[in-house]
């Protein structure tokens, strides 16, 4: 298993209630499909670059996950079918350096 990280945008109308229940829903299909996660963070409502689906916001969610390729394979087919999601990335993380190091070094 390799470690990755998952970040998704939700359309900016749903509801905390609707908010955990997909978060949960993606934590499921990892831990059914032999993952595990790590973390998972709500990075709160934010302005998207330009728009998507007509939207010019979105909730940011972030799970850092050890993955397999059966269950990369299911996230991405659940994350494409979902009307929910606006946009979704999966990357993998290099052993010695996270993508959140990355990013705090470049705004440094």
């Amino acid at each position: 298993m390799s470690n990755y990280e998952l970040i998704y945008i939700l359309q900016p109308d749903l509801d905390e209630a609707a908010l955990a229940a997909l978060n949960e829903h993606i934590q499921q299909i990892i831990n059914a499909n032999g993952g595990q996660v790590a973390s998972s963070e709500l990075m709160g409502r934010r302005a998207l670059a330009y728009p998507i689906k007509r939207r010019h916001e979105g909730y940011y969610m972030l799970v850092k996950a050890s993955l397999t390729q059966n269950t990369i394979t299911e996230i991405e087919r659940s994350l494409r079918l979902s009307e929910d999601v606006l946009r979704h990335m999966l990357v993998r993380v290099d052993e010695q350096q996270t993508a959140t190091d990355v990013i705090e070094e470049t705004s440094a």
